[in-house]
């Protein structure tokens, strides 16, 4: 099996349209936890959004010939996954509440929510993800793609079907809002990562599924 960093995106696309489509194992790798946490911010659970994400890659493999390399293989497939998530939410509805202890220490401390790194790599990240899930889903999806995912205004933009300027006053909004739930809110509970246990469940999955294609 090549390593994750042998091939560039493009160079993986090229090899898998030439039939060798093991190598679309890296592509699932690759995007696992950027897919995963666009389901959980449309509140799906970790079975369902693993049942998303295992469309979407399918939907990927199938139309990979369509991918114009017009932007980011992850801004495709990100596109991709919203698409997934927006079509069942609209039969999907699910109530969530919980008891949070009041604590905006760990916020104030580190200031900003302008780097993944910054957001992903605290403990500060649990209590966002929570937060998170009580502000409305236009905020939440924009500030998960722009903030947490790392894509770009322009990316993002293309993604939700939005002007770069809607973007950036939903990022905004999301972030008023989101200071405004942590000032009420604080929670010590696991992020919302695609744990390695189960990204392997997930290339099984798709992998299994494109064989049969």
């Amino acid at each position: 099996m090549e390593t994750q960093s042998q091939y560039s995106d493009q160079e993986l696309i090229q090899k898998i349209l030439g039939r060798e489509s093991g190598l679309f194992e890296i592509i699932i790798r690759r995007n696992n936890p950027f897919l995963y946490r666009i389901g959980k911010m449309y509140h799906f659970s970790h079975e369902d959004t693993q049942d998303l994400m295992q469309d979407s890659y399918v939907q990927a493999y199938t139309h990979l010939g369509q991918f114009e390399n017009r932007s980011s293989l992850k801004t495709w497939l990100s596109k991709i996954m919203v698409h997934e998530c927006y079509r069942k939410s609209k039969k999907f509805e699910t109530t969530h509440t919980e008891s949070l202890d009041n604590n905006l220490t760990l916020l104030e401390k580190k200031g900003t929510l302008e780097t993944t790194h910054k957001v992903m790599n605290t403990e500060l990240n649990s209590v966002i993800e929570k937060s998170l899930l009580h502000i409305a889903e236009d905020y939440r999806t924009t500030f998960t793609l722009r903030e947490i995912n790392g894509l770009s205004v322009s990316e993002t933009a293309e993604i939700l079907g939005i002007t770069e300027s809607n973007v950036k006053v939903r990022l905004n909004r999301a972030k008023t809002f989101l200071r405004a739930e942590i000032e009420k809110s604080y929670n010590k509970e696991e992020i919302f990562e695609f744990n390695l246990i189960y990204c392997d469940d997930m290339v099984n999955r798709v992998m299994n599924k494109i064989a049969s294609i």
